[in-house]
């Protein structure tokens, strides 16, 4: 199965391999019907691959990949694992996030992590930031008007839809259409060699300006391979908390405010010296401050942009918010998940992630390209379309999940894990799942809080 999913993805990204990656292990790995295990593994291969690609560039010697299927599933939770001092992390939900039952039978989930988004929903609903209330609410209200109410609001809410539901509306015919990820050129530029370096990203910059767990797990990733990794945080936008730590490995971290002229400047400054520009904030988000794709690739010639939004960029929904457990919600997956017990989310963030790999598994495709051929390049992922192909690699035996425990047990944890000093203190997380026979996978420097360093390149 992985193998099957693996061409898929290559074949729609519109490259190949002279050879195979060994895949070991098989779903289910964790209480989902879903293959996440396979897509994970698969996505994970394609950037392994990618990584022998950029390696051969250099050197002329191709890489022997390999995966662990059970590996790659858990890496579809890498948060849940992490320890700090020996102890873990609280609840990263805020308590009013939730599906919650509405007068017309329906359901209805509202995402409220980020207090613009909590307030938003509870301006809608007139109660106190209370579950009960906000339950109470919610139940007097139907859920297809609750859902426009929230959205026009500036909140995040959807009404919770089958697969068949979904099916019907015209943004999931939108994404139907959309391959998996895009892989565009979209300019001019000379051919580029990679920098000098002894693995496959090195001399590579990376500017991350994305937010929450997919976008932030494209860069972490790149940094896995190599890469010169500089995170920029808002310091007045709302964050992920401890999260952050979890998709911050190889990482420098510098705050800027793109409000004020001062920092659009210095981000421009960066930009001209960077590769790689990856965002995931709503299409065209970034345009009016002047890093549009276009904008960019003329100020730097040769730049990668990879962009992540939730329901893609064609159809009614392309402009909306959304996050993972969103598009579970609205697509189908929650039902599936939930069965006779009602609507549920998957146990593992399964599209968050594996959006991830696919986005610097396109950047890399991408730096490829620029090497040998040139030009700018555009790199579009979205969480709808990644729910979409994840949903399409089909379900698992029921009798098979049956006999899933809840977690894999502590000595496997243990093995998959690695430690690393950090400011915070010392940090227990999973290492990287994909494995690469001459350059092997890891992160040089440590996760650290946001706006840690200054917004410089390292030299």
């Amino acid at each position: 199965m992985p193998m099957g999913a693996l061409r898929n993805i290559l074949r729609q990204a519109g490259t190949g391999s002279p050879e195979e990656p060994i895949f070991t292990g098989s779903d289910p790995v964790v209480q989902t019907p879903y293959r996440v295990g396979t897509a994970g593994a698969a996505a994970l291969a394609a950037v392994g691959l990618a990584a022998s690609d950029l390696w051969q560039l250099r050197t002329g010697r191709r890489q022997k990949i390999a995966v662990n299927v059970r590996a790659a599933a858990l890496s579809l939770r890498s948060s849940r694992y992490l320890r700090l001092d020996g102890k873990p992390f609280d609840s990263p939900w805020d308590p009013l996030s939730g599906i919650y039952p509405t007068r017309d039978g329906r359901f209805i989930y509202f995402h409220c992590n980020f207090p613009n988004h909590r307030d938003a929903m509870l301006s809608v609903l007139g109660t106190a930031p209370e579950r009960a209330a906000a339950a109470g609410a919610a139940s007097r209200r139907e859920a297809a008007e609750l859902e426009e109410a929230v959205v026009a609001a500036g909140g995040v809410g959807v009404m919770v839809r089958s697969a068949a539901e979904w099916a019907e509306h015209p943004q999931a015919a939108a994404v139907a259409e959309l391959p998996l990820l895009e892989i565009v050129r979209i300019g001019d530029a000379p051919r580029e060699p990679l920098p000098d370096g002894d693995r496959p990203l090195a001399g590579i910059r990376v500017l991350d300006l994305t937010r929450v767990l997919a976008g932030p797990t494209c860069a972490r990733t790149l940094a896995e391979h190599g890469a010169d990794v500089l995170k920029i945080a808002g310091p007045h936008l709302p964050h992920s908390g401890w999260i952050e730590y979890d998709t911050g490995h190889g990482k420098l971290s510098a705050h800027l405010d793109l409000r004020e002229a001062a920092g659009r400047d210095r981000l421009r400054g960066l930009a001209r010296e960077a590769d790689v520009f990856s965002q995931s904030f709503r299409p065209g988000a970034l345009d009016d401050r002047g890093f549009s794709p276009e904008e960019l690739m003329r100020l730097r010639p040769g730049i990668v942009c990879v962009t992540l939004s939730a329901f893609g960029h064609r159809g009614p929904w392309a402009a909306r918010r959304g996050f993972d457990t969103v598009v579970q919600a609205v697509s189908g997956m929650a039902v599936q998940q939930g069965g006779s017990k009602g609507p549920r989310f998957l146990p593992v963030s399964a599209i968050d992630y594996v959006s991830g790999y696919l986005m610097a598994f396109g950047a890399m495709v991408a730096l490829a390209r620029r090497a040998t051929e040139g030009g700018s390049w555009l790199v579009r992922v979205s969480l709808a379309q990644t729910g979409h192909w994840i949903a399409g690699q089909g379900v698992v035996d029921p009798a098979a999940l049956a006999t899933v425990p809840e977690d894999a047990p502590e000595p496997e944890i243990a093995a998959l894990s690695v430690d690393t000093e950090t400011p915070m203190g010392r940090l227990r997380h999973l290492g990287p799942a994909v494995q690469l026979s001459e350059t092997p996978a890891h992160w040089l420097r440590p996760a650290v809080p946001l706006g840690y360093h200054p917004a410089d390149w390292p030299r």
